[in-house]
């Protein structure tokens, strides 16, 4: 059983038991914590998709570190001109691990029959009175100037 769940900003496929790094999240360490937005459930091969999340459905997961990247250096220059900046930037992380899957929201949705757009009510004569009141004109020919030397 897998799911596809929004968390931060992210998506994530995950399952029960897995270990992963999301951006920082403000709860405390030990903290349990639920996410709601959930975009898909793989329960055994029986797929369920949200619309665009699938009600009732949430993933379970408890946080066990905060934590930063690694250093990443943005350097930026212009040639010939002088101009040199150099930044760094560590991002920092949150380690958890998902305990549980709640699907109870998995109930399969059939979708809504599309409303068929009714045809316009047009009589086929007023269509034919409008083709044959265009005129089709012929196309003008230029006459072609004949070449000059110079």
């Amino acid at each position: 059983m897998y799911a596809i769940v929004e968390i931060a900003g992210q998506q994530f496929k995950v399952s029960k038991d897995q270990r992963l790094f999301v951006h920082r999240l403000a709860n405390d360490v030990d903290a349990k914590v639920s996410f709601d937005k959930v975009l898909l459930i793989d329960n055994g091969g029986a797929l369920t998709l949200g619309a665009p999340a699938i009600e009732g459905a949430s993933v379970e997961a408890k946080v066990l570190k905060h934590l930063k990247g690694d250093k990443v250096i943005v350097f930026k220059k212009k040639r010939r001109k002088g101009y040199k900046k150099k930044n760094g930037h560590r991002q920092s992380f949150t380690q958890i691990i998902i305990e549980n899957i709640v699907a109870s929201g998995t109930g399969k949705k059939e979708a809504a029959p599309k409303k068929e757009a009714a045809p316009k009510a047009t009589k086929k004569a007023d269509v034919e009175v409008e083709t044959a009141t265009e005129e089709v004109k012929p196309k003008a020919t230029r006459a072609k100037k004949p070449k000059t030397e110079e």
